[in-house]
């Protein structure tokens, strides 16, 4: 399925790509694309999950195809809530669909004090290690990560641990979707299990999970040849899934607290 524009032929339906926590575009840097399909990067700037994802819903008009990872996937879950009819694909990966946990809670109040206190360094290094499939990774990786990790900034990160504060189970949400959706679990994550996204891929009706082999919670930077084959897969999924009779490219209205 494509989006059609006006009254021309169809045309390649836009990604709306969304990174995690302290991660930006360079996430997906070594993942190639379905190629001829518009690439928003999505910057998660909003000290709010709503707020992230109505700017995700803003991004582009019309129905699109969502990707995210971690807090990415969350901020697509939310949107998934507000607006099911935009969206023609789902891909999320090292992602956790359920409430916040007490510990977690304490964590990210505990990095904001940090940051408040002018030791954002110090809150990018208590993060590195469960980035990756090991606990020490090497130079070259971890440097990466501190690079990322620092331009994103502390203004960002501190929005980022406030939107986490209001997050909520998203599990009887994905059982609303109607659209192709691929769940994408690193065997190594200590963030976000394997656990974590059998539960995902058990809620979103015809959802294709994939474990790879492995990887860690940057997903992307482990194993992109995987995320690429995913997401040329979802994509040749969506082309062959006729548009349900009640999808429009209309917003509808958020549903009354």
């Amino acid at each position: 399925m494509t989006a059609v524009t006006g009254g021309g032929p169809p045309s390649p339906p836009p990604l709306v790509v969304v990174p995690g926590m302290l991660c930006d575009a360079d996430l997906w840097s070594d993942v190639v694309f379905p190629e001829g399909h518009p690439v928003r990067h999505l910057e998660l700037t909003e000290p709010d999950i709503g707020a992230m994802a109505e700017d995700l819903l803003s991004s582009v008009s019309g129905p699109f195809v969502a990707v995210g990872l971690s807090l990415g996937a969350v901020v697509a879950f939310e949107a998934l809530r507000r607006a099911p009819e935009r969206f023609l694909g789902l891909c999320v990966m090292s992602a956790n669909a359920g409430a916040p946990r007490p510990d977690q809670y304490a964590a990210w109040r505990s990095m904001a004090g940090l940051i408040d206190d002018g030791r954002f360094a110090d809150v990018v290094e208590q993060t590195l290690p469960g980035m990756f499939p090991v606990p020490r990774p090497a130079a070259e990786p971890a440097e990466r990560y501190r690079r990322m990790a620092f331009s994103v900034g502390p203004g960002a990160a501190r929005a980022q641990l406030a939107a986490q504060t209001t997050r909520r189970d998203t599990i009887g949400v994905l059982r609303t979707a109607r659209c192709p959706a691929v769940v994408l679990s690193g065997s190594r994550d200590a963030l976000c299990p394997p656990d974590f996204h059998r539960a995902i891929a058990r809620a979103v009706p015809g959802a294709e999970l994939r474990e790879v082999a492995g990887a860690g919670h940057l997903l992307p930077w482990h194993s992109p040849s995987a995320v690429s084959a995913a997401l040329r897969d979802l994509l040749a999924r969506v082309r062959e899934t006729p548009p349900p009779a009640s999808r429009t490219s209309a917003r509808t209205a958020p549903p009354t607290p």
